[in-house]
């Protein structure tokens, strides 16, 4: 893409220079070198514009061509009223009459495309960036949060491919993560390398659909505001681990995916006679007892199985106690039938 970009604009620095000299052969008054001068010049003031406009989104594009036709309008429609009608045939008058409409076409155009471009975020109706309505988006959309990231289950998640949603990275949401990424705490600073590794090892998968959109916040504690209304402004779910983010998105309406709620969910359902696998950790109360963790946190107690601490085991469950805290789970050591 900048191969391309730097193709263009030699290409426009060729066309320019062809077009002084031109006009230096069409004028003929003016001096060889001052044309060129002047038109090269020219060129390069573009070029530099150009540069300063590289992240301008064309949502930013379409933002701004809609607030200069909107001041535009309102502009002609007041300096066209009766206010701006002179009392009598004075050429003062109408010259003064004239200075005050192109005033006006300025303050209204310029106040018009600020408006339009601070309201970018809600502008979905001339150009849309992820989707204007359900039937045009091939795959349904789901912002991702920090959270998500640094939690590190979305890449599993999407390496199983069950994930069928487009993921949606705000600008925002990178800037965060780069924040904590350069913290001084160790432990911010582990885990936002942690998010930008999982980040980039999602974005290395080919079959995911990953889209970076150009939004910014420039209060870092707005963020969680900002993707409770980006995902409402663009009809999409939101994806996190951050249980008040989640229901603050439920008061808004916005359907909102939990990555432990769906592990809770693929936990296997413990019942009598079930079979487990677990890594027995260390000696339990009773003798022969041996405990080990499942993988919801359950606590698992092992009959005959003190000789096996430290060792994998496939258990047969023998009772489940429901407890405060969750349950406990009772289960037996059978060589005979055990399965590691």
């Amino acid at each position: 893409m900048r191969n391309t970009i730097l193709i263009l604009r030699v290409f426009f620095l060729l066309l320019s220079l062809l077009g002084s000299v031109l006009m230096w052969y069409v004028v003929g008054d003016w001096p060889f070198p001052v044309v060129v001068f002047v038109g090269m010049s020219i060129a390069v003031l573009v070029i530099l514009t150009d540069m300063l406009l590289q992240g301008f989104s064309l949502r930013g594009m379409s933002a701004l061509t809609f607030g200069l036709a909107v001041g535009a309008l309102i502009a002609y429609m007041l300096s066209n009223s009766p206010l701006f009608e002179p009392l009598e045939s004075d050429e003062e008058l109408a010259q003064l009459l004239f200075l005050s409409q192109l005033s006006l076409y300025l303050v209204c155009m310029y106040l018009a495309s600020v408006v339009a471009l601070r309201g970018k975020d809600e502008f979905n109706l001339v150009i849309p960036y992820i989707r204007f309505s359900p039937q045009n988006v091939e795959a349904p959309v789901v912002v991702v949060d920090t959270s998500a990231l640094i939690d590190g289950r979305i890449a599993a998640i999407c390496e199983s491919r069950w994930m069928g949603h487009a993921l949606l990275i705000p600008r925002f949401v990178l800037n965060e993560l780069q924040m904590i990424a350069d913290s001084s705490d160790e432990a911010r600073k582990e885990k936002g390398r942690k998010g930008l590794t999982v980040l980039n090892r999602i974005r290395a998968m080919k079959h995911i659909d990953l889209r970076i959109h150009e939004s910014d916040v420039p209060d870092a504690e707005a963020v969680d505001s900002k993707l409770v209304f980006l995902a409402q402004a663009m009809k999409a779910k939101l994806l996190t681990t951050d249980y008040n983010l989640a229901k603050m998105a439920e008061f808004h309406g916005v359907p909102w995916l939990n990555i432990t709620n769906l592990v809770k969910a693929l936990n296997q359902e413990i019942s009598v006679g079930t079979w487990v696998s677990t890594q027995l950790v260390r000696p339990g109360k009773d003798a022969g007892q041996a405990v080990g963790y499942l993988p919801d946190g359950s606590m698992l107690v092992v009959n005959n199985a003190r000789d096996l601490i430290g060792e994998d085991v496939r258990v047969e469950v023998d009772s489940v106690v429901p407890t405060s805290g969750g349950k406990m789970i009772f289960a037996s050591y059978k060589p005979d039938d055990a399965q590691v």
